[in-house]
């Protein structure tokens, strides 16, 4: 009861002496400080937006234009309005504002019609220099031509120009959003195309392509052009014709386990390790993780410019923190709340609500680090259902829906769920160690395993994020995909680790170095009521999750035989050089070519999210099957190497530039469903299954340190899980120059897939490709 006792911050009782009055002056001022903490948010929020409406101009053109319309009006005697002042001063300023200011002279009717008219101006020069960036944001053929000033085209060079002119100013985080230009729904005809050359070395037969492509022409001049008429009209007054749905429809109405079907995890930097103290590890990354949310609050943070010039989306970046999905019975929902001063703690299978600002201020890592301290000694048990009670979100959508409604909705529980949902994120301090052993590839591939499903019960699934603690002080993180894609929370994870390794750091004891002693509240451990019912509900959820991440087989590879240098060095794009590997470890693994994923950004457009890029063609089947003939020399191989590259890079330009297949059949497919049309054309390219589903995770996007000077500083980036029953995923990521991580996943349950087997291939792949340049050049 003493925590109720404490809140209690002012009362009054009646007795026979009058009234008196009973208040907590502590208790008071930690009121004012949240409301005025809330208020000044406010505050700058509201100037952040109008700072973003007007960009690229800014402020000072408007004191520039009220400064020379001033001039014009009272020194030189020359009206700069043409009659626009006079009006304003006869039909709005004298008949409506000047009666009820009866101090205000004929002079200041005059200033303040100057400022009207300024402001009138402002707005208009800004509005015309957003549509005049967004004209220029829509011009994509810059990413057709080669980065040198030698390679671009002269209208490329002008463009540079003017959006460099134009840009001048430094922008905040959402200052772009408004100059984005939409995603544009590419024609049917020009899909169609796409789609039949994509499909056609995955036909084994000539009827079979002949099949589809009866098909796919039967939709085309059918109901196809119906469909596209209607989405047409959705993207003239949407934001985005493809990411509502696409987030409602993929992930939202999903009703399987997010565990390993829609997590993924990111992992440390594996060459550096800064402390093995636990604690003091998560103090560090919880205070950098507040500082980051900081910079999203105050829009410090820099969008991410490709080439320094061309902005990208950063509307995912709202909700990366202070956001849960709340499980439904059809579909869930993403609930983001505004500001969130707590964190929960889960360790030992105990929850703990830890407030990281006290008196106004974010604490400091010593200061959370004496918190976590005690969490860390805290030897009581966890309650029966307590210790397994976060299996709830790692089962199927529907069980966790029904149970929230009959045992979360009242009472202690669903104070104590409130805290978890409105947390900032939730922060795991895992009784295991995270190892990392060159000599030993398994600790590796175990590392990644606790980071992708841990034991079925010790994340918090639902939530934005999960910051991940190993024992001995090693961290990583379990990411909800439904609300961004793993280029935003892999935008924060750089930041956190180089802020943690460049500003904070420790001392010789591993302990953190910054913070003045400061003791902070003690955390709170949540409480809970858990009827034998509800037990036997979270036990069997466990059982569940259990048979989920046992059928998961994850392969982690470091490849240093070689990296994006010998690439670089070979001409060719090193994304393009990975997939056509993959395609040859995939060929040599299953013995036949199968449909391939592999995820591109559209965030060149205002909330833009994936694409899709196929990286099965003619050129790379053609380049495969060569590999695999003796006939071929090495010279010939090469340049159907190249040619497959080439290929595939267009077809990854394409998908950025909005001129992808897959999005704009999947939105056909929703619009048909929503008219109740039935379509066998769009029903069989939704239902063909991703055997191959691959990504590629963006090493050091934001810059934040320089690899040269610190070359162990390299992350090993992140994976998920396999997306076909009988399929691969495969995520990697080009570290530095020397090394490639990849992270393989498929199901134990598969007689068809094994992740050592087809990292073995994949190895291989990458040997032989090497070997073929060497070999030539010799």
């Amino acid at each position: 009861m003493a925590e109720a006792h404490q809140a209690v911050a002012f009362s009054f009782q009646i007795t026979h002496e009058g009234v008196q009055f009973n208040y907590d002056w502590e208790v008071l001022h930690l009121v004012w400080l949240s409301g005025a903490r809330s208020y000044r948010k406010r505050w700058a929020r509201f100037l952040n937006n109008i700072r973003n409406g007007v960009y690229p101009s800014s402020k000072e053109y408007l004191f520039l234009i009220l400064s020379i319309v001033l001039s014009c009006h009272f020194i030189f005697g020359i009206d700069p309005s043409f009659g626009c002042i006079n009006a304003l001063i006869k039909h709005l300023i004298e008949p409506y504002i000047s009666p009820k200011f009866l101090w205000l002279p004929s002079t200041g009717c005059a200033i303040l019609a100057c400022l009207i008219y300024s402001l009138v101006l402002w707005f208009a020069k800004a509005l015309l220099m957003q549509y005049i960036l967004k004209a220029l944001l829509m011009y994509k053929g810059w990413m057709y031509e080669a980065r040198s000033s030698k390679g671009m085209s002269t209208t490329s060079k002008l463009w540079v120009m003017l959006v460099k002119a134009l840009t001048q100013k430094e922008p905040l985080l959402y200052s772009y959003q408004a100059s984005l230009p939409k995603l544009p729904v590419p024609s049917l005809n020009d899909t169609m195309k796409r789609y039949l050359r994509s499909v056609r070395p995955l036909c084994k037969t000539d009827e079979d392509y002949h099949r589809i492509e009866k098909l796919a022409n039967d939709f085309q001049h059918g109901i196809g052009k119906r469909l596209q008429r209607y989405l047409t009209l959705k993207s003239w007054w949407s934001s985005n014709y493809v990411s509502d749905w696409w987030e409602e429809y993929v992930y939202l109405r999903g009703r399987q386990a997010l565990m390993v079907n829609s997590n993924f995890y990111g992992i440390d930097t594996l060459f550096v390790n800064l402390t093995n103290k636990q604690s003091s590890r998560a103090a560090n990354l919880v205070h950098a993780c507040f500082l980051f949310r900081r910079q999203i609050d105050r829009q410090e943070l820099k969008p991410i410019l490709v080439q320094g010039l061309v902005p990208l989306c950063s509307w995912q970046y709202e909700r990366m923190f202070n956001t849960v999905r709340i499980p439904g019975i059809e579909t869930d929902k993403l609930v983001h709340y505004n500001d969130a001063r707590h964190i929960v703690v889960l360790h030992k299978g105990k929850y703990y609500k830890l407030d990281v600002y006290y008196k106004g201020r974010l604490l400091q890592p010593k200061e959370i680090e004496k918190s976590l301290d005690k969490i860390i000694a805290d030897e009581a048990s966890a309650l029966p259902g307590e210790k397994h009670l976060g299996a709830l979100t790692a089962t199927d959508r529907v069980t966790w829906a029904n149970t929230r409604q009959d045992y979360f909705m009242k009472g202690i529980n669903k104070i104590s769920l409130d805290i978890i949902e409105k947390s900032a994120f939730v922060l795991v301090l895992d009784d295991k160690d995270f190892e990392f052993d060159t000599n030993d590839p398994s600790k590796l591939d175990r590392y990644g395993q606790l980071l992708l499903h841990g034991t079925g019960h010790d994340r918090w699934y639902d939530k934005s994020f999960n910051l991940v603690i190993g024992r001995n002080g090693r961290a990583g993180f379990n990411c909800e995909h439904s609300w961004a894609d793993a280029p935003i929370i892999a935008h924060m994870w750089e930041f956190v680790l180089s802020y943690e390794y460049t500003n904070l750091g420790y001392d010789e004891e591993g302990r953190c170095k910054v913070g003045n002693g400061l003791e902070p509240p003690s955390p709170l451990r949540l409480k809970w009521d858990f009827p034998e019912t509800l037990i036997s509900t979270i036990e069997t959820s466990l059982k569940s999750a259990e048979i989920i991440l046992s059928d998961v087989d994850l392969k982690l590879v470091m490849f240093d035989d070689y990296g994006k240098g010998f690439m670089k060095k070979c001409k060719l794009s090193p994304d393009a050089y990975i997939q056509m590997c993959l395609q040859l470890a995939y060929f040599r693994d299953a013995g036949e070519f199968s449909l391939t994923y592999e995820a591109s950004m559209t965030r060149l457009f205002r909330e833009g999210r994936t694409e899709t890029v196929r990286p099965v063609t003619i050129e790379s089947a053609a380049w495969v099957n060569a590999m695999h003939d003796p006939s071929k020399t090495n010279e010939e191989r090469i340049a159907l190497l190249r040619h497959a590259c080439n290929v595939h890079q267009r077809a990854y330009q394409d998908a950025m530039c909005g001129k992808g297949i897959d999005r704009h059949l999947f939105c056909l497919y929703v619009v048909s469903k929503y008219l109740e049309l039935d379509s066998p054309f769009l029903k069989e390219v939704l239902s063909e299954p991703w055997k191959l589903s691959t990504s590629q995770t963006p090493h050091g996007q934001a810059g934040l340190i320089d690899l040269r000077k610190n070359p162990n500083h390299i992350s090993a980036g992140g994976g998920f899980g396999p997306v076909a029953d009988d399929g691969y995923g495969v995520s990697y990521i080009i570290a530095g120059e020397d090394f490639i991580f990849f992270h393989i996943s498929s199901k134990k349950s598969s007689n068809r897939t094994d992740s050592l087997r087809f990292s073995n291939n994949l190895k291989k792949a990458l040997g032989d490709v090497r070997n073929m340049f060497l070999n030539a050049s010799k």
